[in-house]
């Protein structure tokens, strides 16, 4: 009894453990990618839909130190190469305490240190972050800046459900952040 209880434990430990950690999905050759809520919902088919979609351009690091070199910290950075990254909702959804109607929007982050500014932008179709207007801003949500074990060499994006929602997983050169997402 004593031993079963045990090994309930350290399989415990070995969940909690496990969800702490940092998952990001294999990378393909396109320099583009799109992720989906729930996961791989575009794939479906039983006729669900996703209620999420973020469509980017992953560049590598080739060795270089990113976050405070290559893009600034300080500095509105369009979450991506090329284009400017796309965040469609297909449902209403709440971010920041501000809820935000279904459609497209662009996402841009400003990097810092401890912290990055993620901001949901009505702007679309843009190329990179050249014509960026704060007053098209929809929300703009501070999260913290998480370290990662090894460097993630190709930017790469993720959702992670949570108890309350979703998070977006942005994770880049020797960092990660979480934007938490509640789908209505």
């Amino acid at each position: 009894m004593r031993r079963l209880a045990l090994i309930a434990l350290f399989g415990l430990f070995t969940l909690v453990a496990e969800a702490q950690e940092l998952k990001l999905p294999a990378v393909d050759a396109s320099p583009a990618d799109i992720v989906y809520y729930p996961l791989n919902a575009a794939k479906v088919k039983d006729g669900s839909m996703p209620l999420l979609r973020v469509i980017y351009s992953r560049p590598t690091r080739k060795g270089r130190d990113i976050f405070g070199i290559l893009e600034q910290y300080g500095k509105v950075w369009r979450a991506g190469a090329n284009e400017n990254t796309e965040i469609k909702f297909f449902k209403t959804a709440l971010i920041g305490g501000k809820k935000i109607k279904a459609g497209s929007y662009s996402l841009f982050a400003i990097p810092g240190q401890e912290e990055w500014t993620i901001i949901i932008n009505k702007q679309t179709d843009r190329w990179g972050a050249f014509t960026y207007d704060q007053s098209k801003d929809v929300v703009r949500v501070k999260v913290p800046v998480k370290s990662v074990k090894e460097p993630v060499e190709t930017l790469s994006m993720t959702f992670r459900t949570e108890p309350k929602g979703v998070n977006l997983v942005i994770a880049w050169d020797k960092v990660w952040v979480e934007l938490p997402v509640a789908i209505n």
